[in-house]
């Protein structure tokens, strides 16, 4: 069930009485008194809560364009403008109500991080397992993870042997191979293997509390920026005020004064600015894009800071085979022979060497004899040979002395007939778009910084940085740290962060701004601002162009809009308007805002340069 907050309330009611008042100029035509009467309630029981939050605000000396359409709505009532104080009444609250949504926003967020978590545990007792709460699991306690369950606790593998998904956390594209001894994190996600942990945290100290405890904080503490009517009407209002007063004191004639307001009602700010947004978001939808918090829009074309994440942001977020070093052995051959034994594996690894050979037209072999036990490596028989594919920590010490150093990215070691053929390296590749989209931003954009901030090893993120041309990273950060890098920023500049996985949560909530791109992760999606739903760096750039112009367009509505009505306030204040002139002179006005803001929904001309 639905629960509406006050202001939804108010603004139902006032549709209500729209809609009502309509019916009823139908049947008795438009001067009925009767059409009257639901507006009239509309604006004394809806505009008079709505006007005391604004007198509060204006005691604080806090102006924005709401203010004046508080000061709209008690004028309307005098001068018996019931439909257009209703209007105002509508467009009061259904905004506030869709602020009042991007604050509740945050709550459900965190619903979604606690629902992802398990709630029981598989304990190992003298007597077997038993289901207990996740609560109820001590430090100490064995628990048991079975095939593709989310760990429910931090601890350390005493059994078993398999891989999990960490990607949440650490950022990193790969699973990561667990064994005894290895350390697991609660709310990764476990592989084909059982395993069975001895739990080092309760529940409340461990790795995803401290993540949803983080998201808690960062959606709290999130700097609350002034929309682009607020910062517009906090000068276009006490200007319409000036005026309207200095016209009454001067002439003496209380008409003026209702006649200079009635035309400075702030409709271009009210009307055309959301006008602006509402078209942006269609096209921006058409695009593939969501925008799930209108306010980026308005907030995105001030941003000088990117952050973007490493793993599926920046890169494909899959390994792909970048180096093959034969030890006195073909490098094609030994891709064929390691690929015929790897179409058979489940490693992680398995496919990338697979579509690299692929790519590179090597045809298959049978493999005989198979054998691949957890951690150890895999084994099989090719064309007579003996292959063997491990890693670099199986081999003996003589045997790591034969090998080049690793530099960095993921690496396997092939042995045939128990010699040396060669290795094979992995890293998770750049996007084709990535180094075009970060030269661009600060000519294009005027985003004047660019960094990384990623989960994953120094020595991944520094080879894709020099791979993009990014100076500045932040690596191995935990979710915790990536946030305290975004706020940090943010003090100094309006920031954009991008990211996928369910670690970036919290700092694209931190942002001005939070782009995920796809839509992997629910947490991930609630808690950005914009979702682009086919993960290229391209359609960002599109959002950022779709942004930069529904901006321009309401600014141009906008301040448009109220260099016309300030040219009417003087017509009005020297009684060259009547109150009903100035109704009609403004409605002209409106009609004219809001036709140029319909542009927004238009596709431009250059919607990206990517």
């Amino acid at each position: 069930m639905i629960k509406l907050d006050r202001n939804s309330w108010i603004a139902l009611g006032t549709l209500a009485a729209l809609l009502i008042s309509t019916g009823l100029a139908f049947f008795h035509g438009t001067e009925a008194t009767l059409t009257h009467i639901p507006l009239v309630f509309s604006i004394v029981l809806g505009g008079s809560s709505l006007c005391y939050d604004l007198l509060k605000a204006a005691l604080k000396a806090e102006f924005g364009s709401d203010l004046l359409a508080g000061i709209s709505i008690i004028t309307s009532l005098i001068l018996g403008e019931y439909l257009a104080g209703s209007l105002v009444v509508l467009m009061l609250s259904g905004g506030q109500t869709l602020e009042g949504y991007a604050v509740r926003k945050a709550s459900s967020i965190l619903k979604i991080l606690a629902e992802r978590m398990p709630r029981i545990a598989h304990k190992r007792t003298s007597t077997g397992l038993i289901d207990v709460s996740v609560e109820s699991v001590q430090v100490g306690d064995l628990v048991v993870v079975l095939p593709f369950e989310t760990c429910p606790v931090d601890g350390s593998v005493v059994e078993g042997r398999g891989h999990m998904d960490e990607s949440y956390l650490s950022g990193e594209p790969y699973k990561i191979p667990k064994t005894p001894g290895t350390e697991v994190y609660s709310g990764t996600i476990n592989g084909e293997s059982t395993l069975v942990i001895r739990a080092s945290k309760i529940a409340t100290d461990s790795r995803y509390a401290k993540v949803v405890e983080v998201m808690r904080e960062s959606s709290q503490s999130k700097i609350r920026m002034k929309r682009l009517g607020d910062s517009l009407g906090a000068i276009y209002t006490p200007i319409a005020l000036s005026i309207a007063i200095i016209a009454w004191y001067f002439s003496g004639d209380s008409s003026r004064f209702l006649a200079v307001l009635t035309i400075a009602t702030p409709c271009p700010l009210l009307i055309a600015i959301p006008v602006a947004i509402i078209g942006s978001i269609s096209l921006a939808a058409k695009r593939g894009m969501i925008i799930r918090d209108p306010s980026v829009l308005e907030l995105t074309p001030t941003a000088k800071t990117i952050i973007l994440d490493k793993t599926g942001t920046l890169t494909i977020g899959i390994p792909t085979v970048t180096k093959v070093t034969g030890l006195d052995f073909p490098e094609n051959q030994l891709v064929k022979l390691t690929a015929s034994l790897e179409q058979y594996s489940k490693h992680p690894l398995a496919q990338a060497i697979l579509d690299y050979a692929k790519k590179n037209g090597i045809t298959l072999e049978i493999s005989e004899a198979l054998s691949e036990k957890p951690g150890e490596g895999l084994r099989g028989e090719i064309l007579g040979q003996q292959i063997f594919v491990t890693g670099r920590a199986k081999l003996s010490a003589d045997q790591q002395r034969q090998l080049p150093a690793q530099k960095t990215g993921l690496e396997c070691v092939v042995l045939i007939d128990n010699k040396l053929a060669g290795t094979i390296t992995f890293h998770d590749e750049a996007r084709p778009e990535s180094k075009h989209f970060l030269s661009h931003l600060e000519p294009r954009h005027g985003i004047t910084k660019s960094m990384i901030v990623s989960g994953d090893r120094l020595s991944e993120v520094t080879y894709l940085a020099e791979k993009v041309g990014i100076q500045e990273i932040h690596a191995e950060k935990s979710p915790e740290e990536k946030v305290q890098i975004v706020t940090a920023e943010t003090r100094k500049a309006p920031t954009i962060f991008i990211g996928d996985g369910i670690n970036d949560a919290p700092a694209l909530a931190a942002a001005t701004v939070g782009i995920a791109l796809g839509h992997r992760s629910e947490v991930t999606t609630e808690a950005a601002g914009v979702l682009i739903l086919d993960a290229s760096l391209t359609k960002v750039d599109e959002f950022l162009h779709i942004a930069e112009r529904m901006r321009a367009i309401a600014l141009q509505s906008a301040i448009g809009g109220m260099i016309l009505s300030i040219g009417g306030m003087y017509l009005a204040a020297t009684g060259l308007l009547s109150p009903v002139a100035g109704a009609i002179g403004q409605e002209i006005i409106d009609l004219a805002s809001v036709l140029n803001a319909l542009r927004a929904l238009q596709k431009p001309s250059v919607i990206r340069d990517v």
